[in-house]
C-alpha cells in the first residue's frame, strides 16, 4: 500500500520517522445482517479504530479498500488480490497471519523486496485498515493447499539454479538474491517465471548486449546507467562500466538472461519440488538446504 501495494513484497531503503502507535482494536461497535456483512463488518470496527482515536467505521469502508486496492496494490498482488509479481494475500490470515503483522508488513515494509514502507504522511493508518477488511472479504474463499517435496525441491534449485541466485549468502549473484522469495512472489508467478510464461524482468536484472569498437561482443544485465557511460555485471558475474562512446552498438534485449525450463529440461514434478522449496524461502535459514 505504499504507492502500488498493500503487502508484499519492499526495496529498500524507505525508513519510517517516528514511532507508530500502540493499536487496540475495540470491540464491533455495529450489528448487521449476518449474511454480508456481519464478518467482514466486524472486522472493519475492530480494525478502523484504534486507541487514541475516535473514527467510527463509515459503512461503504469495505468499497473504499477495495478501490485503495485496486490503485495502489493490485499492480503487484494482482486485481484479485491472488498475487502476480507480489504474494497471494487471500490466504494470510489462514495461514496463521494476523491483523497486526498485516498492518506492520504495508507500513513498515519488507528489506529486500519490492514491499516499501507506506509513508504515514501519505498513507493513513485507516486506509490500511479499510484496505485490510476488503482483503479479508476474499479470505474467505478455501484455497488448494500445494503440494511437492521441499528437500528434493532444494537439490533441483542446486543443480539449475544457485551458479545465478544466491539463497542464505550462498550462490552466484547473476540472478535476484531469492532468501525471500518466498514471501515475495506467489507460485503461480514463479511457475511462470521458471516455464518462460512470464516476461517481467526485474529492475537491476535487464539483459543488455554491447559491442566495442573493437569488434568484442559482450553480454550481461544492467547494474547502472546515466547519460555517458553504463555499469553491467557479465555472464562471469564480473562488473564491467563502459563509456558509451567506445561502443559502436548497446542494446536491451527482452529475452532474459535466465533460461526457460520447459517440461523437456524441468519435469513437472521436479517443478513442483522446486515451487515448493522456493515457497519457503522466507529469510533466514531454510529448513531444507
Amino acid at each position: 500500500m505504499v504507492e502500488s501495494h498493500v503487502v508484499a513484497d519492499g526495496r529498500h531503503d524507505s525508513h519510517i520517522v517516528g514511532q507508530s502507535k500502540r493499536r487496540e482494536p475495540l470491540p464491533p461497535a455495529i450489528g448487521r445482517d449476518e449474511t454480508i456483512g456481519g464478518r467482514v463488518l466486524s472486522v472493519c470496527c475492530a480494525a478502523s479504530i484504534t486507541k487514541g482515536e475516535e473514527t467510527s467505521l463509515a459503512p461503504d469502508a469495505v468499497s473504499n479498500g477495495a478501490a485503495m486496492f485496486r490503485t495502489r496494490c493490485a499492480g503487484c498482488h494482482g486485481p484479485d488480490a491472488h498475487g502476480y509479481l507480489g504474494p497471494d494475500l487471500t490466504g494470510f490470515w489462514a495461514a496463521g497471519g494476523t491483523d497486526d503483522r498485516m498492518f506492520d508488513i504495508v507500513r513498515k515494509g519488507i528489506p529486500g523486496t519490492e514491499m516499501i514502507a507506506a509513508d504515514p504522511a501519505r498513507v493513513l493508518d485507516r486506509d490500511i485498515w479499510q484496505v485490510m477488511a476488503y482483503i479479508r472479504t476474499l479470505n474467505a474463499v478455501p484455497v488448494t493447499v500445494p503440494t511437492g517435496d521441499a528437500t528434493n525441491g532444494a537439490q533441483v534449485f542446486r543443480t539449475n539454479c544457485s551458479s545465478c541466485h544466491m539463497v542464505n549468502a550462498r550462490g552466484g549473484q547473476l540472478g535476484p538474491d531469492l532468501s525471500r522469495i518466498g514471501s515475495a512472489r506467489p507460485r503461480a508467478g514463479l511457475q511462470g517465471k521458471l516455464r518462460g510464461t512470464s516476461t517481467f524482468i526485474r529492475p537491476g536484472y535487464e539483459p543488455v548486449t554491447l559491442v566495442t569498437k573493437s569488434g568484442e561482443r559482450i553480454r550481461g544485465v544492467r547494474k547502472n546507467e546515466d547519460e555517458f557511460s553504463i555499469q553491467i555485471m557479465d555472464m562471469r558475474e564480473r562488473l564491467q562500466g563502459y563509456l558509451k562512446d567506445t561502443l559502436t552498438e548497446f542494446r536491451v534485449e527482452k529475452q532474459s538472461v535466465m533460461p526457460v525450463y520447459g517440461p523437456d529440461r524441468l519435469n513437472d514434478r521436479d517443478l513442483n519440488d522446486l515451487l515448493q522449496y522456493l515457497a519457503g524461502l522466507r529469510g533466514g535459514e531454510s529448513a531444507s538446504r
